[in-house]
């Protein structure tokens, strides 16, 4: 049954070209569960037939990620906070904690959208405390474009690549494929993040 829909997403996605993947991968990046292993993969496959081109693949999974990172991060600017400050007291979310969590995203909200697009689950949500907290839009741009742009780039290089060595597509060597990239992504971002916090710290000591 997934194959049979795969095969179908393959043919779809050459049907509706860029402007599709650019949809799709929109809706990927905001709460729609659409998962971008089963968008830019078949963007590579096709590229690695010549039915696309990788770079503007790419840069179409890109686009579409920001535009529903977009949707997300103005959707909670406009009525997360009062929606936070009215019922948050029913969650254990107070005034205080709220206050509190725009203090780190305002010192670290840079390392957290960037980190945070490289992940599933996180990647959906990182961009609601963005806009809660009022983080600088030209900011919340580049470090989205910057991290989806690592991401979809993995998933496309895993299609172009088995496009050049399979004969089809397959969800097992997509999943198989993916769950590597994750795997090496795990360490390189927890040494990222560790360079951080320690440029951070001694930028803090120097300023003091």
């Amino acid at each position: 049954m997934l194959e049979r829909f795969v095969d179908w997403l393959l043919q779809t996605l050459l049907a509706i070209g860029y402007p599709g993947i650019v949809a799709l991968m929109a809706m990927e990046s905001s709460i729609l569960p659409v998962p971008s292993e089963l968008v830019m993969p078949p963007a590579g496959y096709w590229a690695a037939k010549g039915q696309m081109n990788f770079g503007i693949a790419l840069l179409s999974g890109v686009v579409g990620s920001v535009v529903g990172a977009l949707a997300n991060y103005y959707g909670a600017r406009l009525i997360g906070r009062p929606l936070i400050q009215r019922y948050g007291k029913y969650v254990l979310l107070s005034e205080k904690n709220l206050l509190r969590s725009e203090r780190f995203f305002a010192e670290h909200g840079e390392i957290s959208t960037l980190v945070g697009r490289l992940f599933p689950v996180i990647r959906h949500l990182i961009s609601i405390p963005a806009g809660l907290h009022g983080m600088p839009l030209p900011k919340f741009i580049g470090y989205t474009a910057i991290g989806a742009a690592v991401w979809c780039a993995i998933l496309t290089w895993i299609g172009y690549f088995l496009g050049q060595h399979e004969g089809a597509l397959r969800t097992a060597e997509i999943h198989r494929y993916v769950t590597w990239a994750m795997l090496a992504l795990i360490p390189l971002t927890f040494i990222g993040v560790l360079v951080y916090v320690v440029r951070r710290r001694r930028r803090n000591v120097s300023s003091v």
